[in-house]
């Protein structure tokens, strides 16, 4: 029973992710690649748990052959050995003509095999049943012997071309496309474990032949190598599919924005009311409402900005070789770091009369805006730079949100201009 669990939870991970993407499969049933996905989960759902020995026996029982799964698992097995190659053409995004006669010519070799494999099985003698190690048992005896090496042949063919078609287009896919990514990754280590697995079956039908006996490498090692690969290579074809949708993308920008909500600090400092998300909140209105408060915090931000931090960070920035686009995107975020170091450490009343002060000075200026925080946005000067001051928006421009929080993260220009503010406002303080 331990062989049968062993097989059965990872068959069913993947008769789960099939009906998580039974509405999509059905709505894009047209794509041929969304065809090649279903195809695939279904037989490598019927491969663990035709393989299980709690099903082998079954069948053998309901047929009234013995060791009438065995055809049927090595057929099944091929047929999931072609379909990976299927797909993988399809995400390879060549030639569409090529794809068509690359299936053609993976399915047509796939059905020949599985027919050779049923031939070799009813053309030879396996009358013991044996439910673990029939590929040791039966190593030597004519035909069965031929069907084994069949099913290994063209498993190992599919198996090697999956892992190094996925570590080839693993190095040519940008890194931007992460889920594509993660998935051909996943992919290429679910690979190199079924050829492990591979490699113990071998070995140990080789020792067969050689009149050694090395049953221990397919009977206790091989089992856990090919539940690995197959919880594997299912992930690998399932995150793509997941990380292409709207939920996870609306999700990814709200797990990257956490860092820039964080450090603003709210929409009127730290510890200030925001209105509050219920725990059944889609993920699509929690990301709204974080983009709502960011703004919000960097409005409340504007009166405790300087020009001349942004000025220093732009070329600190552009000293280090970035683009003027991601300098600029690099220089916006340590003034916000800055500004928000500099008010959580101001005093209250020193606080609110600033903002008094400097709403008053912007209101007074010749052709200012209206304090609102948004209807007074510098423009570039002669140099490429954006001014930027109290009452002015400290996010200049339209620069994305996500880019922003990306620096506040990583970049160590927004890490000294922090650093700074906070040395600055605790010697105010």
């Amino acid at each position: 029973m331990d062989s049968g669990i062993l097989l059965y939870a990872p068959g069913a991970l993947l008769t789960l992710a099939l009906l998580v993407k039974a509405p999509a499969l059905r709505r894009d049933w047209h794509r041929p690649m969304m065809r090649a996905v279903c195809v695939l989960l279904v037989v490598g759902c019927l491969v663990l748990f035709l393989a299980a020995p709690p099903t082998i026996v079954a069948v053998n029982r309901l047929t009234g052959i013995p060791n009438c799964a065995a055809p049927l698992v090595y057929g099944v097995l091929t047929a999931f050995s072609g379909s990976c190659i299927v797909l993988v053409l399809h995400w390879s995004g060549t030639d569409p003509a090529v794809i068509r006669r690359g299936t053609r010519w993976t399915v047509s070799a796939t059905a020949a095999v599985t027919v050779l494999i049923v031939a070799a099985f009813a053309a030879g003698d396996a009358g013991v049943e044996r439910v673990r190690d029939l590929d040791t048992y039966y190593a030597n005896t004519p035909y069965v012997r031929e069907m084994i090496v069949l099913y290994l042949l063209a498993h190992s063919a599919g198996s090697a071309t999956l892992t190094v078609l996925s570590w080839k287009w693993l190095r040519r896919v940008r890194p931007a496309m992460r889920s594509l990514r993660g998935g051909l990754a996943l992919l290429a280590l679910g690979g190199l474990l079924d050829l492990g697995y591979l490699a113990a079956k071998w070995a140990a039908v080789g020792a067969r032949w050689a009149g050694r006996d090395w049953d221990a490498l397919s009977t206790d090692l091989a089992p856990p190598l090919a539940s690995g690969a197959a919880v594997l290579v299912g992930a690998g074809f399932l995150v793509p599919l997941v990380g292409a949708s709207s939920a996870w993308r609306e999700y990814s920008q709200y797990r990257a924005l956490r860092p820039l909500c964080r450090a603003l600090g709210g929409p009127a400092g730290p510890g200030a009311a925001t209105v509050p998300l219920k725990w059944w909140s889609p993920v699509g209105i929690r990301l709204i409402h974080r983009e709502s408060v960011i703004n919000d915090a960097i409005l409340a931000l504007t009166p405790h900005c300087e020009a001349h931090v942004r000025a220093r960070a732009l070329d600190a920035a552009l000293a280090q070789g970035l683009a003027p686009a991601d300098a600029a995107t690099v220089a916006d975020a340590a003034m916000l770091a800055a500004a928000a170091a500099r008010r959580r450490g101001t005093p209250p009343g020193r606080d609110t009369e600033r903002v008094a002060t400097a709403a008053a000075r912007d209101t007074n200026r010749p052709g200012a805006a209206p304090p609102t925080g948004r209807g007074d946005e510098a423009g570039p000067g002669a140099d490429g730079r954006q001014e930027a001051g109290p009452g002015v928006e400290a996010r200049l421009g339209s620069r994305p949100l996500g880019a922003l929080a990306a620096e506040f993260r990583r970049s160590p220009v927004v890490a000294a201009a922090r650093r700074e503010a906070s040395g600055t406002a605790d010697a105010a303080t």
